[in-house]
């Protein structure tokens, strides 16, 4: 008999199966540094992305062409870039663009992935084998590469399907950056569902009676969550870096957008004259990044049982 439970219990359930909720993990948490300065600096991104529209000093497009290229002094503080406008601004701004971009994207690889990965996994077999030679078509193509090819299809792709845009945040980056996550991704979770498939739990629903929907959603997905949990922190900041990249190659957001990589791209231009337009965006940038690598690499050594036990010794 499938029993029926609601999202709540299914998550606590997969949270309770990976150990979020025993002392040993929070002894965990307390021991190991890279997790707790990895988690102070995400959650310190997360609140100026949050609070960022109500503390900004000047209106971030607004050009004042009298202004421009002013050192950081006590009315700007990081300065003013080629239009006049107030890098501070912008950098602030340009915090909940890059931290959308990132989550979303993640968001649609995840959604994707996962559930392709659990069925190529469990299943197997000759589909098994010819989807998994498909995906390793694609992750053999260099990421930048099939983004790039992606992009240059938009205006194909917009004379069926027109894609809302803002002044200050452009989804189909997003999707393209999603997408060209999947296929490294399915193989994580892929392999993930390959390692629990032939436990003895499993073999046991199995010999119940129990449907492969069940066993897959039920028994497999709770205790892979560590990885899928891994594999987004993680994949945030490659999010990131990729949408930096396209930006500054002009490819990704659009001015006047704060978007930190096309903030990069537009002072690299004026670098002798002011250099303080792209030190500032810049390190606003590798800080994220680092926050998030620092966040995806801690949870990584909590979740995996041999770093559990050399987190311990230490």
């Amino acid at each position: 008999m499938i029993h029926k439970a609601n999202t709540m219990n299914l998550l606590y359930t997969a949270l309770k199966k990976i150990g979020l909720f025993s002392f040993k993990s929070y002894q965990l948490l307390l021991l190991n540094k890279k997790f707790l300065v990895g988690l102070v600096l995400v959650l310190s991104v997360i609140a100026i992305a949050i609070i960022s529209p109500l503390i900004v000093p000047y209106n971030p497009i607004e050009f004042n062409i009298s202004k421009r290229f002013q050192p950081p002094s006590t009315t700007h503080w990081f300065g003013t870039d080629n239009y006049g406008r107030d890098i501070l601004s912008r950098v602030l701004m340009g915090a909940p663009i890059t931290l959308l971009l990132g989550i979303s994207s993640v968001a649609i690889t995840l959604a994707i992935s996962v559930p392709f990965g659990l069925f190529t996994g469990f299943w197997g077999g000759r589909i098994d084998e010819v989807l998994m030679r498909v995906n390793d078509t694609f992750i053999a193509i260099p990421s930048l590469f099939m983004a790039l090819l992606l992009i240059s299809m938009r205006s194909t792709l917009e004379l069926y399907l027109k894609i809302p845009t803002t002044w200050w945040f452009d989804p189909y980056p997003v999707i393209v950056i999603g997408v060209t996550m999947i296929p490294r991704a399915t193989r994580v979770i892929r392999s993930a569902t390959i390692g629990l498939k032939n436990e003895e739990y499993v073999h046991a629903c199995k010999a119940r009676g129990e449907t492969a929907s069940y066993i897959v959603f039920r028994e497999i997905l709770p205790n892979i969550w560590s990885t899928i949990i891994v594999e987004g922190g993680i994949r945030i900041a490659y999010a990131i870096i990729m949408g930096s990249t396209l930006a500054f190659l002009g490819l990704g957001a659009s001015p006047p957008a704060p978007a930190w990589g096309l903030m990069i791209y537009e002072a690299k231009a004026y670098l002798y004259l002011s250099p303080w337009s792209l030190i500032f965006p810049s390190l606003a940038l590798s800080l994220m990044i680092v926050s998030f690598n620092c966040f995806g690499d801690g949870l990584r050594d909590i979740l995996d049982p041999r770093s559990r036990r050399s987190i311990l010794v230490e």
